[in-house]
């Protein structure tokens, strides 16, 4: 027996959706790409993708874990992008984070914005995940597609990272 889903109780149930969770994946968009416009529209991609998706997803309680591989897969389409951009401009203007990253409050916070704009993508991802969403082990390996032994080492070293460039001098002592 086939249960056919209306499209108006598809819109509520992501409407609903949309109210409990787009905070959070904006915010998870804006750690991984630095610029809340751009994390507006991945965001939004991500739920117009669920919106399409919808009344063939067999279990309606993985829409979130669906939404965040969303979010996360759109924030590595947009590293690309500005990749191919970067490498196409001349080689003599920095890159920048956008004002409202810059802007986010005080210097301790440009500092670690800057020390995570320094660590390769998947380390960057892994921490926004784990400590940022608070997501176990194995949600963040299901998430990003890697074992839960690959989630455990990257944040080791990712902090180690972290820990030299935001506290070089305990380095020298």
């Amino acid at each position: 027996m086939t249960v056919k889903i209306s499209r108006a109780e598809t819109a509520e149930e992501v409407d609903e959706l949309y109210r409990q969770q787009a905070v959070s994946m904006i915010r998870l968009a804006l750690l991984l790409t630095g610029d809340r416009a751009t994390a507006e529209d991945v965001v939004q991609d991500a739920f117009l993708g669920l919106c399409r998706r919808w009344p063939g997803l067999t279990d309606p309680a993985k829409a979130v874990s669906y939404l965040r591989t969303s979010v996360i897969n759109g924030c590595r389409d947009v590293h690309r992008a500005r990749r191919v951009a970067w490498l196409r401009r001349p080689p003599h203007d920095p890159p920048v984070w956008s004002a409202e990253a810059a802007a986010i409050d005080g210097e301790d916070r440009r500092e670690v914005l800057a020390a995570l704009a320094g660590l390769a993508q998947r380390q960057r991802e892994v921490l926004a995940l784990r400590f940022y969403l608070d997501l176990s082990y194995g949600e963040i390996a299901a998430a990003l597609g890697i074992s839960q032994g690959t989630v455990a080492s990257t944040i080791s070293r990712a902090l180690a990272i972290l820990a030299r460039q935001l506290n070089p001098q305990e380095e020298n002592q």
